[in-house]
Order: structure tokens, then sequence, then C-alpha cells
């Protein structure tokens, strides 16, 4: 693995912990998703007299898996939860199951596992339906990177949005709504927990196509908040931020710490060079390696990683939620030649070997938990059991979660695909804040947002006309010469053509 960087050490070294409880009192509004058709097994699950049934559709994930897994057998209302394993490669679903077992064996729980390919068997009776696909892998992503960058575009992640985002969003869609379908026919009261990107295009397809309650889940807001916590000196639980936007381009507009204007703390420091020559103050209770790592790094080391977040922030004056990585791809002028593709905003173009090392490394950590007599016990800052945790015991619990927009996006649509804190407990799901943006990014977002409206509408009804209209309506994939987006688009329909059948 390369040397670690400020950014690294955030997303490795700093336990979810830190994340905000958010258990203020939530503030009445619609709710988006979930509180009518109580069922008595879903009685029985909230008072603890059955154990649920968590089932993973893409459970042969080594990036995701394990670490969700063990969050599960963790959280002790879900450490006796049954899990099932589906996926469509068979090889990794015995290295899954026998993993639960070894969870089992070290904590001394009643986890349980089994595995299958068959996704009606897997569904069936499930309670919760996590989901973690890649239609095609890394075969149908190199064309999502290669057919771009012979027209010049660079994509520093290529899933969400931009070309490559648009055609992960019509190969994984179809797909999506399967898994959805055959939930109504044997679970349709379960929950859809969806870790795929692009996020928004995925979950927005179950909500408008099926009758199933879907939630998207992203580690970006929690990552940021991290790093705030760090750069204004409080942990993270100190911090409590009203968000709106769209995944992988949610904006933080208010932000309380201590009763104090975070966002102003936050101006001033990024105004004051000595502050910025300051060591990086981290809690000594953050656990791991995050101590004796903190004397390595200044407050200025840390933006460093982060200067599109921090640019954006001094122009807009709200804060974005997501990583450089992500930002840029909204944004086409921070990935030009002239901005080095990104390299002068400290941005790294992801390739394709990059995530074939990633793969390797999962790998190699899979193998060092499988048989490792002591287990991790902090946090992965993943979501999916604190979530299922509060649907079934009530928690109110307050998270950066991704679902339908009811009020809490002013700026949007009713019923598109938002993120913004979410208030979660027994009775479902529903946004908790009201929030509006500044008019240059609500104008952004809302063409981001009808863009992704139009791949949805594209992948269900395998309509190429209405994915070249996304395309030019997309922000990144629209900056080049008309006739050559057309082109672009009819290249990247033809290379991935094995995984759009809907196209044929």
């Amino acid at each position: 693995m390369p040397p670690i960087s400020p950014i690294d050490f955030v997303v490795s070294a700093y336990p979810s912990r830190w994340l905000p409880p958010m258990l203020w009192p939530p503030r009445p509004l619609p709710t988006a998703a979930g509180s009518s058709g109580r069922s008595e097994h879903e009685r029985l699950l909230r008072f603890g007299a059955m154990s649920p049934q968590i089932t993973f559709i893409g459970g042969g994930s080594y990036q995701w898996i394990p670490k969700l897994l063990l969050d599960i057998a963790d959280t002790p209302s879900l450490a006796g939860a049954h899990i099932v394993i589906q996926d469509i490669d068979p090889r990794p679903i015995p290295d899954m199951v026998e993993f639960v077992h070894h969870i089992a064996a070290v904590r001394g729980i009643g986890f349980s596992a089994t595995g299958t390919t068959d996704q009606g068997e897997a569904l069936d009776g499930a309670d919760f339906v996590v989901v973690c696909i890649s239609t095609g892998a890394l075969d149908s992503m190199h064309h999502d990177i290669a057919v771009p960058e012979r027209f010049g575009i660079r994509q520093s992640v290529g899933d969400s949005v931009g070309p490559g985002g648009i055609v992960r969003g019509l190969r994984n869609i179809p797909v999506m709504l399967g898994i959805a379908r055959d939930m109504e026919s044997w679970c349709g009261d379960a929950w859809l927990l969806n870790l795929t990107n692009p996020m928004t295009t995925l979950t927005r397809a179950v909500l408008k196509e099926t009758s199933i309650r879907a939630i998207g889940l992203c580690h970006e807001v929690t990552i940021t908040l991290h790093t705030l916590s760090m750069l204004l000196g409080r942990e993270a639980a100190a911090l409590r931020p009203v968000v709106a936007g769209v995944n992988h381009l949610p904006f933080i507009t208010q932000l309380d710490v201590d009763g104090e204007d975070g966002l102003e703390r936050l101006r001033a420091l990024l105004d004051d060079p000595e502050a910025l020559e300051q060591p990086l103050v981290i809690p000594a209770t953050a656990g791991h390696e995050a101590v004796s790592l903190g004397g390595l790094f200044t407050v200025g080391s840390l933006l460093d990683s982060n200067l599109v977040k921090a640019e954006m922030f001094k122009r807009f004056g709200v804060l974005p939620a997501a990583g450089d990585r992500h930002l840029v791809e909204f944004f086409a002028g921070f990935l030009t030649e002239e901005s080095e593709w990104g390299g002068r905003w400290g941005v790294h173009l992801t390739s394709m070997d990059d995530r074939r090392q990633w793969l390797s490394h999962y790998l190699g950590e899979f193998d060092r938990l499988r048989s490792a007599e002591e287990l991790p016990t902090e946090p992965s800052g993943e979501l999916v059991a604190a979530i299922i945790d509060s649907l079934i015991g009530g928690e109110v619990r307050h998270l950066p979660l991704n679902i339908a927009n009811a009020t809490q996006v002013s700026d949007l649509p009713a019923d598109v695909v938002v993120e913004s804190i979410v208030t979660v407990d027994s009775d479902g799901v529903r946004g908790r804040d009201v929030a509006a943006l500044p008019p240059v990014l609500a104008e952004q977002v809302r063409r981001v947002s009808a863009s992704q409206e139009l791949v949805v509408s594209a992948a269900v009804n395998g309509d190429r006309s209405l994915v070249l209209d996304a395309m030019l309506l997309d922000p990144l994939a629209g900056r080049i010469d008309y006739d050559a987006v057309a082109r672009m688009t009819d290249e990247m329909l033809d290379a991935t053509s094995e995984w759009l059948p809907q196209f044929t």
C-alpha cells in the first residue's frame, strides 16, 4: 500500500464512534418512506422476540462484506442475526459464510449464516436486504473510463456522474430492479439498503418503479465530519450539520458546534496562516494508530487533501461534504488539461490499476481476518448496522442518507432522491431539515438531478435517445463537442453491450 496521506488517515484511522450520535429531537416533517403497514413480524423484531434475517446481495464483496459483518455482530440487537450471503459468483460465498462462523466463535454470539447463488432463496424471509453489486465488475468499468478519455474527458472516479457514472447506472439499474421485484415476491416488507453506485439513480429507480422501501447509504458526509472535527478541534459528536444535495454532491449549509456557527469557525481558520501551521489535534481516545499519527500532519496538510472543498466553501459559503475526487466530476472546470486533470487541486485520477491494487489489498486483509484470534472492535464508519438497529429497536438516530425528497431540499422536485440528514427510528425514515442552496449551486444540483432522472428512464425503457439526453445535460459528459458526445455515447453503449440487454 502507498504511504499514508492525511485524507487516507481520516478514512482508515479515525473510528466511527466519533460520528455525531445525532440524537437531538427530530423536527416533524412528512414521512418520506416507511411508517405504514407494520406487520406482526416487524413488531416481534422490534420487541426482540425474533432475530432478523439480513441478506447480502453481492455478498461476495471482499471490500464491503467483512466490515459490515463485524459492525452487525457488534450491535447487541443484531448479534443473533441470521446472515444470508448471495452472489452470482459462487467462489467467495463459502469464505463469507465461514467468516460469519468465525466471528460468532470469537465473539461468543449466536451469529449464523448460509450461502446461495439463488436470489429468490436468499430473499425468502429477509427483513433487510443489503445490496453491493457491480454489474460487469472491472471488465465493464474499463470502458467507462477508457472510452471517454479518447474523447478528451478524464474522470477521477467514474462511478456516479459523468459518462462513466451514466453508463454504470444503465448497467446496474435493471439488476437493482430485478432484486427489488424479487423482494416484492419473497419479502415485500423488507428494507433495501443500497451501497451501490451510482447511489442516486439506483435508489431512485427502486422507489419509482417498485413498492420496496429503499435507503441509499454513503460514507462521504461521515468522512467530512471526521475531517471537520479535527480541523475545529472538537469531537465529531459536537458537530450538528444540516445537509442538502445529492449523493457525492451534498453541502453542509449549517453547522452547529457547541451552540456556535461552525462554518464561521472554519472560515476563520482558513483565513489564518499561522493556524494552518499548527499540528493536527486528534483526541487521545480516537483509538487505533490515530494518536501516534497525529503529530505527522498539520492543519494545512489536511487541507491539502481538500483544496476543492476549501475553494468552493470560500466562494459559495456552504461546505461540500464529499471527497474532492467526487466533487470535481460535477464541475467540469476542475478536470481540464489546464488544471493538469485535477492535479493542481490535489485530485488523483483513479485508474483501473488502482482499483486492481485495492482489490488485492481487500483480499489480503480478509485472509488476515478470517484466521485472526482477535477481531477489530472499532466500527467501520458505515451505517448499515446503525440503521437496522434503529428500525428494529426504535433508537432515534439522525444520519446522512439518501431517500426521496419530501421537503428536505427545497431546490429540487419532490420524490427525486436527495442526500440529507434523515431521522431513523421504528417508524421508518424521514427527512429532518428543510434547506436551500445558494442559487448557483441550486441550479447545478438541479441540472445533475435532471440528468439522473433521464438515466433512470433510459435504463428502464432501453431508450438510447434518452441516454444521449442525459449525457448532454451532464456537466462533465456534455463539456465536449456536440457530435463527439453522440459518438462517445454510442461507443460506450456498444463496448458494454453484453451488460446492457435492454438496448439490444
